[in-house]
């Protein structure tokens, strides 16, 4: 027979009770707490110090929080998860202040490696250096004369290859461009060494693959890294049927501490196999989701392959790259939604933005049966004023990366002149018209780190707290709002709000452990925050040393 307690049934005991928090649970039925409950990998309690004690039973493990924050389980809307595992196997080129250190670090790989084989790096951005020019390949083949190099720009939407790489794919100055891409050319017509967009296939199609082992490690230990930094679920955009099964592997065998929504890369036969397959949503204990398609329309505004309306301010023969054309684009979005299928699209110009909103108004039209698609735009980086309330309009979601402005910020604006900013990064524009936004990092593009991606969202500053006030500081996103974005709403994005994104009695129990309360501190004090403990399914995955 169950004891009573005051009158009522006693509940039955709990796996673990947090205790003495400062719980902000995202849950707008009730947004505070002081204690929760959790019961084989849920919540089943979440209220005051008094209630959660009628859960302890004999075997509850109970975690004073010792004051502390406590939030939901932070969601990355999109982050790429192998290109993440795989980056401290490369050379390191993120912050490199000219391309003289990008060719020592290079060189210094080099030396290390077998003789012939490929050295591999990637975050350079030339935007840092003086002058702010594309590199040529003639200063990188005298350092590194007998490895073939690749080195991918920080964006992902450019690489630089030395002689070696070009001799290797075959690329010479007869090499055409293909569409979607570019190669950069000397005054003779030779390429340069730049590779942009679909273009850089000509180089990564000779580099040899990771095999299976390496992929599961890459993405165990980017998985690891996710864990340290409060990240409970990863929307991981534009993987292939290999990866995936791999992640599916994983999942199964218990290896995967995070929550997946994985995105099928752009490719005929891995689409047609998932459709086929049908949407999969919270397999494997709710640690993968397979339901979505993550396609290209145009390249990145750092390397000026971002497709805009006007050619850009500071390149006037140039208005960007379209990867993909608007047919394509509607052809998969009406097979996705007759599969129930979602559809994610890259896009960061003006242009680019206009023709995803197209192809999708269109394939909703000619598929009025499908129900609650929740389509995205990945990065909706540029916007013509008169497209921002077209995401409403037709339900689209903007899955934004508030850190990509405060990168972004110092040469946006040479981009793209006065008129055109005030459409980039629009954030309280979009918020305005009653979207919800999905935020992220782009990892390994910007830092893990969702701290960065808040202290962006509500700051518009970069770390050193510049410029002061904020760049076009009416964009920012208030703290309750950049908090849903990094939760529910980064949740709904995913079809995982029944599930995740808020501290909820009956939701997974994935919650962070913070040393202070980042919606109440003053601005300059958030990035100084840290994590306590992350912990998945009420499990621990990750505790502050």
């Amino acid at each position: 027979m169950i004891p009573l307690v005051g009158g009522l049934s006693a509940p039955e005991s709990a796996d673990t009770i947090v205790t003495n928090a400062n719980v902000r649970t995202v849950d707008t039925k009730q947004e505070r707490a002081q204690a929760f409950a959790v019961r084989d990998g849920r919540f089943v309690y979440v209220g005051d110090a008094a209630g959660s004690a009628r859960y302890r039973g004999e075997r509850t493990q109970t975690i004073d929080a010792h004051g502390a924050t406590v939030l939901p389980g932070l969601i990355d809307a999109h982050g790429h998860l192998l290109d993440l595992g795989l980056g401290s196997r490369f050379v390191d080129l993120v912050d490199v202040g000219s391309y003289d250190q990008v060719i020592a670090r290079t060189a210094k790989r080099a030396h290390e490696t077998a003789p012939g084989a490929w050295v591999i790096g990637r975050g350079w951005d030339q935007n840092r250096w003086t002058g702010q020019a594309f590199p040529t390949h003639e200063a990188l083949d005298a350092a590194v004369p007998d490895h073939p190099v690749l080195l991918t720009r920080i964006d992902g939407h450019a690489l630089l290859a030395n002689a070696a790489a070009m001799r290797a794919a075959h690329v010479t100055a007869a090499t055409a461009d293909p569409v979607g891409g570019r190669l950069l050319r000397d005054a003779t017509g030779a390429p340069t060494g730049v590779f942009l967009d679909n273009a850089k296939s000509l180089i990564e199609s000779v580099v040899p693959q990771a095999t299976h082992d390496e992929i599961a490690r890459a993405l165990q230990d980017a998985v690891t890294l996710c864990n340290r930094y409060g990240l409970t679920t990863v929307h991981d955009p534009g993987e292939s049927r290999r990866v995936i099964e791999i992640d599916e592997e994983l999942a199964r065998e218990k290896k995967l501490t995070i929550r997946t929504y994985v995105m099928i890369s752009d490719d005929d036969a891995d689409i047609a196999y998932y459709l086929a397959r049908g949407p999969k949503s919270g397999l494997y204990d709710g640690h993968l989701w397979i339901r979505s398609i993550k396609l290209y329309a145009d390249g990145a505004l750092g390397s000026r392959g971002a497709a805009l309306l006007a050619p850009y301010t500071d390149d006037p023969a140039n208005s960007g790259l379209l990867l993909s054309t608007q047919s394509h684009i509607e052809g998969i979005a009406e097979r996705a939604l007759r599969a129930g299928f979602q559809v994610g699209t890259h896009a960061i110009g003006d242009r680019a933005n206009r023709i995803v909103l197209d192809a999708y108004a269109q394939a909703f039209h000619a598929v009025p049966e499908a129900r609650d698609p929740r389509f995205r735009i990945e990065h909706a980086q540029i916007l013509s004023v008169t497209d921002l309330p077209r995401f409403a309009q037709l339900g689209v979601i903007p899955s934004m990366q508030s850190s990509h402005q405060t990168s972004d910020m110092p040469w946006a604006e040479a981009r793209l002149g006065p008129q055109r900013i005030t459409g980039a990064y629009a954030w309280h524009s979009l918020l305005a018209t009653g979207v919800s936004i999905a935020n992220g990092t782009d990892f390994p593009v910007e830092r893990v780190d969702p701290l960065i991606t808040y202290h962006s969202a509500v700051t518009r500053e970069n770390g050193a707290g510049a410029p002061p006030g904020g760049w076009y500081p009416r964009e920012r996103m208030t703290r309750d709002e950049a908090l849903r974005s990094m939760t529910i709403w980064a949740a709904q994005a995913g079809f995982q709000e029944n599930d995740l994104g808020s501290i909820s009695v009956g939701k997974y129990a994935d919650f962070v452990l913070l040393d202070r309360d980042i919606v109440r501190i003053p601005a300059e004090q958030i990035l100084a925050a840290r994590v306590i403990g992350t912990y998945v399914g009420g499990k621990s995955v990750y505790q502050a040393p």
